[in-house]
């Protein structure tokens, strides 16, 4: 990135948002799900179709459901059912010496039933090797919220193998981009992590970008142009009620939440400057965090919650720095290329992700916050916008597929992938949402 100088119009304010913080595209519709590459430590797992009784809704079936969420995962492979010898629904009806025969590590058994409105699971996880039971339970869900029961099956199987809780029933947003009627459609959408059941939230003519959850999953932040000029809005999900927090003179961009959600970060130029702000959001009086001559954009809290992560030039080009507290001095914290941009940390201090260049590729790179040493993760060459899971185990891009934009996930190490590519227009600017209890 060449140094830029910063004018309140609206040409310009709209150029230099885009070169900073990647516009944000994409299309209508539910996305697919395509797995490109599986890790070679997988798991082999069986889930077995789930016996039902009573009448249960066509449609969605909760052992496929399941099945899909562990192998995108990249953790698990799970194995056809048509390669299963048998099709039990309870302990008793388990061989484990069949199951063992087909290199299988865990076997997940289950059957539903109807109960008025609600259908009912009763699954079981069994560790083979040991002929152990390690997870017994019931769960219910609408007859409507099949989909629901089978993310939430998931996000219990993966924590009680591996310790650390699931995500599969989180959610994502994105936006997405078409043409209607020969102008451009820009639309905030909202869907599980598989990309299915996905909502609009807000549609319209100018860009919509850098959405970012609240804490609690109950709200967004966001830019949008819909003015003619960059503002920050939060929208209530449930209500559908937008706010606009921020519309200074100049640049108002890139939202982070505080975790307590009474706070965000933003980056505005009010000023003359583009500068880190923090904002309180109960009295809307922002306080200057960074102040320096060159470009200083998209902050993010660090783990602890003290300190902030965010991309500066004012070495020459964009790389990432870190201030412990919002008011100590920041540290340079890449050095591998010349452009290193959009960090995102994980929740444990152990590593920032960001948007790294290699040559003329752009690729997702993480760096160990204890050794320093950076690893670049992705294989493709044009990717941007990271967001991580909130359990720290998957990551979240948008990135190009045949000269279309699409969202890839890979674990957290890079060791497999699938992509969410939309069956029309593009979509990009992901962000990953918060475990809900």
């Amino acid at each position: 990135m060449t140094k830029r100088t910063w004018t309140t119009s609206h040409k310009a304010v709209a150029a230099a948002l885009a070169a900073l913080i990647m516009l944000a595209t994409g299309a209508r519709a539910e996305l697919l799900i395509r797995i490109t590459e599986g890790a070679d430590a997988a798991l082999p797992i069986s889930v077995v179709p789930f016996a039902e009784n009573g009448a249960i809704p066509p449609g969605d079936k909760i052992s496929e459901i399941v099945r899909s969420d562990l192998a995108m995962s990249g953790e698990f492979r799970p194995l056809p059912a048509e390669k299963m010898l048998s099709l039990p629904s309870r302990r008793e009806e388990v061989y484990f010496r069949d199951w063992r025969m087909l290199g299988q590590r865990y076997v997940l058994v289950g059957e539903l039933s109807r109960n008025d409105d609600r259908v009912v699971a009763r699954y079981e996880l069994f560790d083979v090797n040991q002929e152990k039971r390690i997870l017994g339970e019931t769960a219910a869900a609408s007859v409507n919220s099949m989909r629901t029961l089978g993310h939430h099956i998931s996000d219990k199987v993966y924590e009680a193998i591996t310790g650390v809780p699931g995500a599969f029933s989180t959610k994502l947003a994105y936006v997405t981009l078409d043409t209607f009627n020969g102008k451009p459609r820009y639309r905030l959408q909202v869907s599980d992590v598989d990309g299915k059941r996905a909502k609009i939230r807000l549609e319209s003519q100018e860009p919509i970008l850098s959405p970012a959850w609240s804490p609690d999953g109950s709200r967004l932040a966001y830019v949008s142009f819909e003015t003619g000029k960059p503002a920050i809005y939060i929208h209530e999900l449930a209500t559908g009620k937008r706010t606009k927090v921020a519309d200074f003179p100049g640049l108002n961009s890139a939202p982070a939440w505080s975790d307590d959600g009474r706070s965000l970060l933003m980056t505005l130029s009010k000023d003359g400057n583009a500068e880190i702000y923090r904002m309180d959001l109960a009295t809307r009086a922002v306080n200057k965090l960074t102040n320096h001559w060159a470009i200083d954009t998209e902050a993010a809290y660090d783990h602890a919650g003290e300190g902030m992560f965010f991309t500066s030039d004012r070495s020459g080009g964009p790389q990432i720095y870190h201030k412990e507290s919002l008011d100590s001095e920041p540290r340079r914290i890449t050095f591998g290329s010349r452009y290193n941009a959009r960090p995102r940390p994980d929740d444990k201090g152990d590593f920032v992700y960001y948007v790294h260049q290699r040559e003329s590729d752009f690729h997702i790179a993480r760096t160990n916050l204890k050794t320093g040493v950076e690893t670049v993760l992705t294989r493709t060459g044009a990717d941007e916008s990271p967001s991580l899971s909130p359990n720290g185990q998957m990551l979240i891009y948008a990135t190009k597929q045949s000269g279309k934009s699409v969202l890839t996930v890979i674990s957290a190490d890079g060791a497999a992938a699938y992509s969410l590519p939309s069956p029309e227009g593009e979509v990009r600017d992901p962000a990953w949402g918060p475990i809900v209890n």
